[in-house]
Protein backbone atom coordinates (compact mmCIF):
# COMPACT_ATOMS: atom_id res chain seq x y z
CA UNK A 1 0.00 0.00 0.00
CA UNK A 2 1.57 3.27 -1.13
CA UNK A 3 1.77 6.14 1.32
CA UNK A 4 2.71 9.76 0.80
CA UNK A 5 5.90 11.05 2.51
CA UNK A 6 3.92 13.22 4.93
CA UNK A 7 1.87 10.23 6.14
CA UNK A 8 5.04 8.20 6.61
CA UNK A 9 6.27 10.78 9.12
CA UNK A 10 3.12 10.78 11.25
CA UNK A 11 3.60 9.17 14.68
CA UNK A 12 2.83 5.51 15.22
CA UNK A 13 2.48 4.33 18.81
CA UNK A 14 1.31 0.91 19.98
CA UNK A 15 0.08 0.51 23.54
CA UNK A 16 -0.17 -2.78 25.39
CA UNK A 17 -2.41 -2.15 28.38
CA UNK A 18 -3.66 -4.88 30.72
CA UNK A 19 -6.95 -4.37 32.53
CA UNK A 20 -6.77 -1.53 35.03
CA UNK A 21 -3.72 0.27 33.59
CA UNK A 22 -5.67 3.07 31.93
CA UNK A 23 -4.95 2.31 28.30
CA UNK A 24 -8.44 3.34 27.23
CA UNK A 25 -7.84 6.76 28.83
CA UNK A 26 -4.18 7.38 27.99
CA UNK A 27 -4.54 6.13 24.39
CA UNK A 28 -7.19 8.62 23.23
CA UNK A 29 -5.46 11.51 25.02
CA UNK A 30 -2.17 10.62 23.37
CA UNK A 31 -3.81 10.40 19.94
CA UNK A 32 -5.37 13.82 20.47
CA UNK A 33 -2.02 15.35 21.39
CA UNK A 34 -0.34 13.74 18.37
CA UNK A 35 -3.26 14.62 16.06
CA UNK A 36 -3.61 11.05 14.79
CA UNK A 37 -6.51 8.58 15.07
CA UNK A 38 -6.93 6.39 18.14
CA UNK A 39 -7.41 2.83 16.94
CA UNK A 40 -9.13 0.24 19.09
CA UNK A 41 -12.71 -0.63 18.19
CA UNK A 42 -11.99 0.21 14.56
CA UNK A 43 -9.98 -3.00 14.18
CA UNK A 44 -12.90 -5.49 14.54
CA UNK A 45 -14.97 -3.32 12.19
CA UNK A 46 -12.21 -3.43 9.58
CA UNK A 47 -11.75 -7.17 10.04
CA UNK A 48 -15.49 -7.81 9.67
CA UNK A 49 -15.48 -5.98 6.34
CA UNK A 50 -12.42 -7.80 5.05
CA UNK A 51 -13.82 -11.23 5.95
CA UNK A 52 -17.47 -10.35 5.29
CA UNK A 53 -18.59 -11.47 8.74
CA UNK A 54 -20.67 -9.74 11.44
CA UNK A 55 -18.77 -7.30 13.66
CA UNK A 56 -19.74 -9.26 16.77
CA UNK A 57 -18.02 -12.33 15.31
CA UNK A 58 -14.86 -10.30 14.71
CA UNK A 59 -14.99 -9.08 18.30
CA UNK A 60 -15.66 -12.58 19.61
CA UNK A 61 -12.68 -13.94 17.72
CA UNK A 62 -10.42 -11.96 20.05
CA UNK A 63 -11.73 -13.98 22.99
CA UNK A 64 -10.66 -17.46 24.16
CA UNK A 65 -9.85 -20.23 21.66
CA UNK A 66 -13.05 -22.11 22.60
CA UNK A 67 -15.16 -18.99 22.04
CA UNK A 68 -13.50 -18.47 18.66
CA UNK A 69 -14.13 -22.07 17.64
CA UNK A 70 -17.79 -21.89 18.65
CA UNK A 71 -18.42 -18.61 16.80
CA UNK A 72 -16.71 -19.71 13.59
CA UNK A 73 -18.38 -23.11 13.62
CA UNK A 74 -21.75 -21.42 13.90
CA UNK A 75 -20.95 -18.96 11.14
CA UNK A 76 -19.79 -21.55 8.59
CA UNK A 77 -22.25 -24.30 9.54
CA UNK A 78 -24.86 -23.40 6.86
CA UNK A 79 -22.27 -23.44 4.08
CA UNK A 80 -20.76 -26.72 5.26
CA UNK A 81 -24.19 -28.35 5.45
CA UNK A 82 -25.18 -27.02 2.02
CA UNK A 83 -22.10 -28.47 0.35
CA UNK A 84 -22.23 -31.88 1.98
CA UNK A 85 -19.83 -31.21 4.83
CA UNK A 86 -17.08 -29.69 2.68
CA UNK A 87 -15.54 -26.46 3.98
CA UNK A 88 -15.81 -23.54 1.56
CA UNK A 89 -12.81 -21.34 0.80
CA UNK A 90 -9.60 -20.60 2.63
CA UNK A 91 -11.38 -18.66 5.37
CA UNK A 92 -13.47 -21.70 6.23
CA UNK A 93 -10.47 -24.02 6.07
CA UNK A 94 -8.30 -21.80 8.26
CA UNK A 95 -10.50 -19.24 10.07
CA UNK A 96 -7.84 -18.43 12.67
CA UNK A 97 -5.27 -17.66 9.98
CA UNK A 98 -7.80 -15.63 7.99
CA UNK A 99 -8.66 -13.57 11.05
CA UNK A 100 -5.02 -13.06 11.98
CA UNK A 101 -4.14 -11.95 8.45
CA UNK A 102 -7.06 -9.54 8.31
CA UNK A 103 -6.18 -8.08 11.70
CA UNK A 104 -2.54 -7.58 10.74
CA UNK A 105 -3.55 -5.95 7.45
CA UNK A 106 -5.80 -3.55 9.35
CA UNK A 107 -3.03 -2.68 11.81
CA UNK A 108 -0.53 -1.98 9.04
CA UNK A 109 -3.06 0.11 7.15
CA UNK A 110 -3.70 2.32 10.17
CA UNK A 111 0.02 2.54 10.96
CA UNK A 112 0.78 3.68 7.42
CA UNK A 113 -1.30 6.82 8.02
CA UNK A 114 -0.15 7.36 11.62
CA UNK A 115 -2.10 6.20 14.68
CA UNK A 116 -2.14 5.30 18.35
CA UNK A 117 -3.06 1.62 18.41
CA UNK A 118 -4.31 -0.13 21.53
CA UNK A 119 -3.75 -3.87 21.89
CA UNK A 120 -3.92 -6.53 19.14
CA UNK A 121 -0.23 -7.40 19.66
CA UNK A 122 0.64 -4.17 17.88
CA UNK A 123 4.22 -4.14 19.17
CA UNK A 124 4.81 -7.51 17.52
CA UNK A 125 2.90 -6.97 14.28
CA UNK A 126 4.39 -3.51 13.72
CA UNK A 127 7.85 -4.15 15.16
CA UNK A 128 9.52 -3.38 11.82
CA UNK A 129 7.70 -0.09 11.18
CA UNK A 130 10.38 2.66 11.15
CA UNK A 131 9.95 5.17 13.95
CA UNK A 132 7.09 3.35 15.68
CA UNK A 133 7.15 3.54 19.47
CA UNK A 134 5.95 0.52 21.43
CA UNK A 135 4.67 1.13 24.96
CA UNK A 136 3.61 -1.23 27.74
CA UNK A 137 1.49 0.00 30.64
CA UNK A 138 1.77 -2.16 33.73
CA UNK A 139 1.05 -2.42 37.44
CA UNK A 140 0.56 -4.89 40.25
CA UNK A 141 -2.65 -6.87 40.43
CA UNK A 142 -3.95 -5.02 43.49
CA UNK A 143 -3.20 -1.58 42.09
CA UNK A 144 -4.79 -2.46 38.75
CA UNK A 145 -7.91 -3.52 40.63
CA UNK A 146 -7.99 -0.22 42.49
CA UNK A 147 -7.62 1.78 39.27
CA UNK A 148 -10.33 -0.28 37.54
CA UNK A 149 -12.72 0.24 40.44
CA UNK A 150 -12.08 3.99 40.30
CA UNK A 151 -12.42 4.32 36.52
CA UNK A 152 -15.41 2.02 36.10
CA UNK A 153 -17.12 2.58 39.43
CA UNK A 154 -17.38 -1.17 39.99
CA UNK A 155 -17.05 -3.19 43.20
CA UNK A 156 -13.99 -5.34 43.90
CA UNK A 157 -15.68 -8.66 43.09
CA UNK A 158 -16.81 -7.41 39.69
CA UNK A 159 -13.41 -5.88 38.96
CA UNK A 160 -11.63 -9.11 39.88
CA UNK A 161 -13.89 -11.15 37.63
CA UNK A 162 -13.46 -8.77 34.69
CA UNK A 163 -9.71 -8.52 35.20
CA UNK A 164 -9.30 -12.30 35.20
CA UNK A 165 -11.30 -12.65 31.97
CA UNK A 166 -9.53 -9.74 30.28
CA UNK A 167 -6.02 -10.85 31.26
CA UNK A 168 -6.70 -14.40 30.11
CA UNK A 169 -8.06 -13.26 26.75
CA UNK A 170 -5.15 -10.88 26.11
CA UNK A 171 -2.48 -13.40 27.11
CA UNK A 172 -4.10 -16.17 25.09
CA UNK A 173 -4.37 -13.91 22.03
CA UNK A 174 -0.64 -13.12 22.01
CA UNK A 175 0.60 -16.54 23.09
CA UNK A 176 -1.60 -18.54 20.69
CA UNK A 177 -0.84 -16.46 17.61
CA UNK A 178 2.67 -15.16 18.22
CA UNK A 179 4.18 -17.53 20.79
CA UNK A 180 5.08 -14.53 22.93
CA UNK A 181 4.37 -13.22 26.40
CA UNK A 182 2.67 -9.81 26.24
CA UNK A 183 4.40 -8.88 29.52
CA UNK A 184 7.88 -9.44 28.03
CA UNK A 185 9.60 -6.04 28.39
CA UNK A 186 11.89 -6.69 25.41
CA UNK A 187 8.89 -6.23 23.11
CA UNK A 188 8.64 -2.55 24.05
CA UNK A 189 10.68 0.63 23.98
CA UNK A 190 9.00 2.00 27.08
CA UNK A 191 7.40 0.25 30.07
CA UNK A 192 5.48 2.42 32.54
CA UNK A 193 3.80 1.52 35.82
CA UNK A 194 0.70 3.56 35.10
CA UNK A 195 -0.90 2.52 38.40
CA UNK A 196 1.72 4.45 40.39
CA UNK A 197 2.16 7.50 38.18
CA UNK A 198 -0.63 9.96 37.35
CA UNK A 199 -2.04 9.40 33.87
CA UNK A 200 -0.97 12.90 32.87
CA UNK A 201 2.60 11.99 33.80
CA UNK A 202 2.40 8.76 31.78
CA UNK A 203 1.17 10.75 28.80
CA UNK A 204 4.05 13.21 29.04
CA UNK A 205 6.59 10.38 29.35
CA UNK A 206 5.32 8.84 26.11
CA UNK A 207 5.35 12.19 24.32
CA UNK A 208 8.91 12.84 25.54
CA UNK A 209 9.99 9.42 24.29
CA UNK A 210 8.48 10.09 20.87
CA UNK A 211 10.17 13.48 20.62
CA UNK A 212 13.53 12.22 21.85
CA UNK A 213 13.51 9.20 19.55
CA UNK A 214 12.65 11.38 16.56
CA UNK A 215 15.55 13.76 17.29
CA UNK A 216 17.99 10.92 17.90
CA UNK A 217 17.15 8.80 14.88
CA UNK A 218 16.01 11.19 12.15
CA UNK A 219 18.37 11.73 9.28
CA UNK A 220 18.68 14.99 7.33
CA UNK A 221 15.55 15.45 5.24
CA UNK A 222 14.10 12.08 6.14
CA UNK A 223 11.66 10.49 8.55
CA UNK A 224 12.76 8.92 11.85
CA UNK A 225 14.64 5.64 11.58
CA UNK A 226 14.28 2.90 14.18
CA UNK A 227 17.64 1.91 15.61
CA UNK A 228 18.99 -0.32 18.31
CA UNK A 229 17.59 -3.56 16.93
CA UNK A 230 14.20 -5.20 16.98
CA UNK A 231 12.40 -4.63 20.30
CA UNK A 232 10.75 -8.02 19.94
CA UNK A 233 13.08 -10.66 18.51
CA UNK A 234 12.11 -14.23 17.81
CA UNK A 235 8.82 -15.55 16.49
CA UNK A 236 6.65 -13.03 18.40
Amino acid sequence: MATDPAAARRPVVTISAPYGTGGSVIGPRLAERLEVPFVDRAIPVSVSRRLDIPVEDAVGHEESPQDRLTRWAAYFAPAVQLFGGMAIGEQALHPDQAFRDATEEALREHAAAGAVILGRAGAIVLRDVPGALHVRLSGTRDRRLQIAMQLLGSDRETAEREMHASDLARETYVKDWYRADPADPTLYHLVIDSTRLPMGCCLELILTAISSAARATSGPGGPPRQTGGDPGSGSA
